[in-house]
Parts: structure tokens; C-alpha cells; sequence
């Protein structure tokens, strides 16, 4: 019996201690979940290129014209002719078909023969759609990756905001308690205990404030990436200063860079389609031959016929047909022609604008980090040691720390601003390696501004 009892549990013990083990697995796979691990920038762009619409629609619209181009190229298919000739409707031959020797049975087929110069033409205008949908779909793709940084940057900063501001309402809190401990025992005054607590009412504003900014930016973030993802916590590893190298972006937007933005390349695209379209119309000028073959059958008593025709089209007035057809398409060639060379000039204004705006702001933010930071924390350190030597009252040190604060939420804000500009930049060509899920890492970003550089 004792033997039975001890072997009872130690199965009942190695029971249990599979049991914990399972559990310990369970969770180690729920910590795993991709729905727990923090969402990088690079994830999010995948994922919205996985969701997006838009581009299975430029796709399906891509794959429509080069079907179209493949039967443009075509020779129309062969008309099949069935009828009846000569068919007597009165006289006591009336509805006979082989009484009379006019009356004849046909059957026949009619081919029309375009010329292969506008078979070429038609298939070629077909193969301009297919560019332009797929220069529209790179436009839609850096579209994409732009508006997700954009909602990424806006949380990644809205969190770091937060953060602060958090960690300030903690100190502000200290404080409130030790001016309250003060003024109990004599050591403070009561308009120092109220200024602390009005500190923190304003804080915890501020925090609510940007609680909100948050979730805004968590909103429009699943807008792209769908609502479980933007409830991932965003990915804050150690960035790189690289992200506020104006050289790259400075040596690559030139004049032909600027030429591959999609937008550009959807008009040259058009710009392409017109002029086929006006080679087509200079085409037509010369008119496609119609052949047409018949085999008659009659009565037996008279002998069957073939007739062969063909069918020339008259173009009896090309003047105010043809040639006013090809000067039209010719119109609408030098229209889109100065349409890309506006947009061209519109864009290098617009780009050069992002840059230098770019590079003013991390000009700006050198400032920040090396000496406005400094001095606000210097000046905050200040107050603080002379409130507690009791050479300044309490709202000395409030009004410093807020000041303090406000330097460094303008910093961030500064970063914020500073990376929607590089975002606007470094994603005006679409980055075609982010649909491949074994791609790099996140673009680096720096390291949202601390109280000291």
C-alpha cells in the first residue's frame, strides 16, 4: 500500500508539474504574440501595402490594358453571311427558292484588313494605359508608405510627449506634497500649497490634452494598418542621428530624380498615350480594305455562282475629316506636354520648400539640444536650489519647471515637424523593397529630445 501511495503521487507530482510547464509555455507563446511586440515603421508600411485597395484596383486596371494591348493587335474577326437572293413574293412561283433562276441560297464571309501599322498603333496605345496604371500605382504606393509614416511619426511622438509630461506630473506631485508638509508645519505659506496644486491641475490638463492627441494619431494610424496592429505599443529603440543626414536626400533630389516621381511619370505617360494617338490619327488618313467572298446556290436546274468583292472607304473630305482628326490629337499632344513640364516646375518648387524647411528645422533643433535645453535645465536646477535654501518661494521653482517643460515639448514638437518633412521627402519615390516581408528594419529615427542633448 505504501509503495502504490508513493508511486500515486509521484504520477499525481509529474502530472502537476507538466501541468505548470504547460502554462509557463502558453504564456511565453502569448508574450510572443506579434499583437504584443511593438510595431517598427517598416512593419507598419507593410502591413497597410497588405490592406490597401487602392493598389489591387491599379493592378486589376494594369492587367485590363495589357489584355486590351494583346487584342488590339488583332485582325478583326471574319463576318459569317447567311441570306437569301431574289426571293419571288407573287406569281404562282411565290416563296420558292429554287423555281425561279434568279432565286439563290448564300452564305459568305466578309474580313476586314486593317493595316499592321494600325494594328501596332492600337496595341501600343493599349501598353500606354498599362504604364500609366502602373506609374499611377507607384504613386498610390508612395503615397501609402508617406501618410503611414506620417501616422507612425505621430504616435511615436505623441508617446514620447506623453511620456514626459507623465513623468513631470509625478515630480509636480512631490512637490505638492512637500509644499503642503511645509505649510502644515509652519515652514510655507499657503499660497505656495495652492500654486502647487494648481501646477498640477494644469498638468494633468496638458497630459489629457495630449491623451487625446494620441489617440488621435492612433486612429488614423489604424487607418492603415487596422485597428489591433495600432494598438501595438510603438517600437522606441535607440535611433540614429543618420535620420538628420541632409546629404543623401540633398545629393538625390535633383532635376532627373525629380523627373521618376510618379506623378510625373503618370503625365509623361500621358504625354505618350496623345502621341500615339496622334500617330493613329495620321493612320487613319489611309483608308483599311474590306474583302468579301460569297458561294450562291439556285435551283438544280441552273448552276450555282461565287462572287468576290472588296470594299474601299471614300474619304471624300479629308480636310474637314482626317485632317482635322490629326490636328486635334496633335493639340492634345502639345497639352500634355505643358501640363508635365508645369508640374515638373510646380514639384521642384515644392520639393526644394520641403528641403530647406527640413534642413531649418534640424538647424533648429541643434539649437534645442545644445543650448535651450541646457540653459531651461539649468535654470530649473537653479530654482529648485534656491527654493530649498529658502531664497525663492515655491512659484519661482513652478514657473521654471513649467518653462522647462515648454522647451522641451517644443522640442519635440520641433522633431515632429522636422520628420513629416523627411517623411514628405525620403518617401517621394515609393520604396518597392517594403513589399517584401524579409526587408530591413525601420528607416533610423532619433531619439525624441531628452532634458539634456
Amino acid at each position: 500500500m505504501f509503495f502504490l501511495s508513493f508511486v500515486g503521487q509521484t504520477r499525481l507530482a509529474q502530472s502537476l508539474a507538466a501541468a505548470v510547464a504547460m502554462l509557463c509555455f502558453t504564456g511565453v507563446l502569448r508574450a510572443a504574440e506579434p499583437s504584443a511586440l511593438p510595431i517598427g515603421l517598416a512593419e507598419a508600411q507593410r502591413l497597410a501595402l497588405a490592406r490597401s485597395q487602392p493598389l489591387m484596383a491599379q493592378d486589376a486596371l494594369a492587367r485590363a490594358a495589357r489584355d486590351m494591348a494583346v487584342s488590339a493587335g488583332q485582325r478583326p474577326d471574319p463576318v459569317l453571311k447567311l441570306g437569301i437572293d431574289n426571293l419571288p413574293v407573287s406569281g404562282g412561283d411565290r416563296f420558292s427558292v429554287s423555281r425561279d433562276f434568279m432565286t439563290m441560297r448564300r452564305i459568305g464571309l466578309v474580313q476586314e484588313l486593317p493595316r499592321e501599322e494600325k494594328r501596332r498603333l492600337k496595341t501600343e496605345r493599349f501598353e500606354r494605359d498599362a504604364q500609366r496604371a502602373e506609374a499611377q500605382r507607384q504613386l498610390v504606393l508612395a503615397g501609402l508608405q508617406r501618410d503611414t509614416a506620417l501616422a507612425w511619426l505621430e504616435r511615436y511622438y505623441t508617446q514620447a510627449m506623453r511620456q514626459l509630461l507623465a513623468e513631470q506630473l509625478a515630480q509636480t506631485r512631490l512637490q505638492t506634497q512637500a509644499a503642503d508638509i511645509a505649510f502644515r508645519a509652519g515652514r510655507g505659506t499657503q499660497a505656495d500649497a495652492f500654486a502647487a496644486r494648481a501646477a498640477v491641475l494644469t498638468m494633468e490638463d496638458r497630459l489629457s490634452q495630449t491623451d487625446r492627441q494620441a489617440a488621435n494619431a492612433s486612429l488614423m494610424l489604424a487607418r492603415w494598418v487596422g485597428t489591433d496592429d495600432a494598438a501595438r505599443p510603438i517600437a522606441a529603440d535607440a535611433m540614429s542621428p543618420a535620420f538628420w543626414d541632409s546629404t543623401a536626400l540633398g545629393t538625390t533630389l535633383s532635376t532627373n530624380h525629380l523627373r521618376q516621381h510618379p506623378q510625373l511619370a503618370v503625365l509623361a505617360a500621358q504625354l505618350e498615350a496623345a502621341q500615339t494617338e496622334a500617330r493613329l490619327a495620321q493612320a487613319n488618313t489611309q483608308s483599311d480594305w474590306t474583302l468579301e467572298a460569297a458561294y450562291q446556290q439556285r435551283g438544280s436546274s441552273y448552276s450555282n455562282m461565287v462572287s468576290l468583292g472588296v470594299s474601299v472607304p471614300l474619304q471624300w473630305d479629308p480636310q474637314n475629316r482626317q485632317n482635322r482628326e490629326t490636328g486635334a490629337r496633335l493639340a492634345l499632344v502639345d497639352e500634355a506636354r505643358a501640363n508635365h513640364e508645369d508640374m515638373l516646375r510646380t514639384h521642384e518648387a515644392e520639393v526644394r520648400t520641403l528641403l530647406n524647411d527640413w534642413q531649418s528645422g534640424k538647424h533648429r533643433l541643434a539649437r534645442y539640444r545644445q543650448q535651450l535645453l541646457p540653459v531651461a535645465g539649468q535654470r530649473l536646477e537653479a530654482a529648485l536650489t534656491a527654493y530649498r535654501t529658502g531664497k525663492a518661494d515655491l512659484g519661482s521653482a513652478l514657473a521654471a519647471r513649467r518653462d522647462e517643460i515648454d522647451t522641451r515639448l517644443q522640442a519635440l514638437t520641433l522633431e515632429l515637424e522636422t520628420a513629416r518633412l523627411w517623411a514628405q521627402l525620403n518617401y517621394l519615390l515609393p520604396d518597392n523593397t517594403l513589399g517584401n516581408p524579409a526587408s530591413g528594419a525601420s528607416p533610423a529615427l532619433p531619439s525624441p529630445t531628452k532634458g539634456q542633448p
